[in-house]
């Protein structure tokens, strides 16, 4: 069963450590989700100069390579090749068949938010990191179904949209991402996505209720969604 893991990691204990330690102002946050060995990584809280310093310097570092440089918000992206000897996170996370949904450091911390194929998974990396001596905490673990069945209440459009969404952050404090960046990238209206997450909503109320409440026929999860092929 797909698991979605939040994990919250001390900067110090692992890859970057020294960088954070010698720029306690500095965040952090991944441009793509890892897929090689090469880190993109956006920077910001300090200059180009000083940070650089910091990257050369620290030990779990190989070599880095700038990429861009927003000036307007101050950022930073690089190429970041980890050292052989260093704990990288994100080498764990690929080996135990995670994909890295988002990523971010900021006040000495990691926070990670990862998706595995099992829950057995996500128990391995937890398992590695101790062994590793990283300081982690495992701050959320949800399963979701792998596809949703015909007894569901939720039609599979619904379903994807729902998943979709909370691997996108829609439902995250603060959100982050929009309505309409979500119906971009579901290939949708905005009323549309509107439309959907409304029917979707009331079906999972009336499961958490048992299906007590009366269904109405204008709520049919049946009908086409607006501009939308039935």
């Amino acid at each position: 069963m797909t698991t979605i893991a939040d994990f919250e990691i001390d900067a110090s204990t692992v890859a970057l450590g020294e960088t954070f330690d010698t720029l306690p102002e500095l965040t952090c946050s991944v441009e793509q989700v890892i897929a090689a060995a090469d880190r993109g990584l956006w920077f910001e809280g300090a200059d180009r100069s000083e940070l650089e310093a910091a990257l050369e310097d620290d030990p779990t570092v190989d070599d880095i390579a700038l990429i861009a440089a927003d000036k307007a918000d101050g950022q930073l992206l690089y190429d970041v090749t980890m050292g052989d000897d260093a704990i990288d996170v994100f080498e764990l996370i690929l080996k135990e068949r995670g994909t890295v949904l988002s990523a971010s450091a900021s006040e000495g911390r990691w926070h990670l938010r990862v998706r595995f194929i099992d829950h057995d998974d996500a128990s391995r990396l937890y398992d590695r990191l101790e062994e590793s001596e990283a300081s982690s905490t495992l701050k959320r673990l949800t399963e979701l179904r792998e596809a949703p069945s015909t007894t569901d209440r939720l039609t599979e459009k619904q379903y994807e949209t729902l998943l979709t969404a909370f691997e996108q952050g829609y439902f995250t404090i603060p959100r982050e991402t929009s309505m309409e960046e979500l119906a971009d990238e579901l290939g949708i209206s905005h009323q549309a996505l509107s439309e959907r997450f409304r029917r979707a909503y009331r079906e999972l109320v009336l499961t958490a209720l048992n299906g007590t409440h009366p269904t109405h026929p204008e709520d049919d999860a049946s009908k086409p969604e607006p501009n939308q092929p039935a």
